[in-house]
C-alpha cells in the first residue's frame, strides 16, 4: 500500500510539473514526421500481466516492421552457426550423446543446447544507431523524456515507478522458465537497477540484466525504492545511441 500511495503522488506530482515540456514534445514531434504522438504497445509486467505501455513515439511509422531485417545489428546476438548438425566432439568420432530430431533436422544434443541458448540471448533487442529513430526520437531517448508517458500508466497502476522493465510479447515469451521468470515476480517499472547501474553500457549481457532484475525482485522495498529514484537522476543522460 506505501509503495503504491508513493507511485500516485509521484506520478501527479511530475505529470503537473512536466506539462510544459510534454507540449513542446508533441510540438516538435508533429513539425518533424507525420504520425501519433504516442506509441503504444503490449507489454509483460508483473506475473505476466499484459498491458497497453505509453510512450512518445522515437521512430517513423511502422518500424516495427523492418525490425526483422535488423537483427544482425542487435547487440545481445551472437553468432551460432545454424548449417552444422553436429557438435565438435561429434565431429571428431567422439559422440555427445544421441541424435536428436528438432524442426525438422537431425542434431546432438549439444548443439541443440547451444542453439536454445541462443534464442534466450537474442529474446533483448538493442540496436546501436538504430536507422529507424528520427532525430527528435534520438533525443528523447538519450534524455529519457520518451518515458514521460508511462507515468499514466503508473498512475492506472499498471506499472510502478520503480521496478523491472516491462518487456514486450516477443521478449518475454523467450523468459518463461528457470531464473529468467524470477523478474516478473516484481511490478514492472519506469526506472529500476538496471537503468541506474548498468544503462548504456555495451558490455552488459542478458544474463547479467536478468540477474539484475532477480536482485531487484528478490529485494524490492519502498526504501530500496526511494534509492533507486535518487539514483536515477544522474541515469537519465546517456551519451550511447541506444
Amino acid at each position: 500500500m506505501l509503495k503504491r500511495i508513493l507511485d500516485i503522488l509521484i506520478s501527479i506530482t511530475a505529470l503537473l510539473i512536466l506539462s510544459p515540456v510534454l507540449v513542446a514534445v508533441i510540438i516538435a514531434m508533429k513539425i518533424e514526421s507525420r504520425g501519433p504522438v504516442f506509441y503504444i504497445s503490449k507489454r509483460v509486467g508483473q506475473h505476466y500481466n499484459i498491458f497497453n505501455l505509453y510512450k512518445f513515439r522515437t521512430m517513423f511509422v511502422n518500424a516495427d516492421q523492418k525490425l526483422d531485417g535488423l537483427k544482425h545489428l542487435n547487440q545481445y546476438s551472437n553468432e551460432v552457426d545454424t548449417s552444422m548438425d553436429s557438435c565438435h566432439d561429434c565431429k571428431i568420432g567422439v559422440p555427445c550423446s544421441t541424435y536428436l530430431f528438432h524442426d525438422g533436422e537431425q542434431i546432438c544434443e549439444n548443439l541443440y543446447i547451444r542453439r536454445k541458448a541462443r534464442q534466450k540471448e537474442e529474446a533483448f533487442v538493442k540496436i546501436v544507431n538504430d536507422p529507424r529513430i528520427t532525430k527528435v526520437g534520438r533525443f528523447l531517448r538519450n534524455t529519457s523524456i520518451d518515458e514521460i508517458p508511462q507515468l499514466i500508466n503508473v498512475l492506472k497502476g499498471d506499472m510502478s515507478v520503480v521496478g523491472n522493465r516491462p518487456l514486450p510479447l516477443y521478449e518475454a515469451e523467450q523468459l518463461t522458465r528457470d531464473e529468467a521468470s524470477l523478474r516478473f515476480e516484481a511490478p514492472a517499472g519506469l526506472t529500476g537497477l538496471w537503468q541506474v547501474t548498468q544503462r548504456g553500457k555495451r558490455e552488459i549481457t542478458p544474463r547479467e540484466r536478468i540477474q539484475l532484475d532477480n536482485e531487484y525482485a528478490a529485494h524490492y522495498s519502498v526504501f530500496f525504492d526511494i534509492k533507486i529514484i535518487l539514483m536515477t537522476i544522474p541515469a537519465l543522460f546517456q551519451s550511447e545511441n541506444v
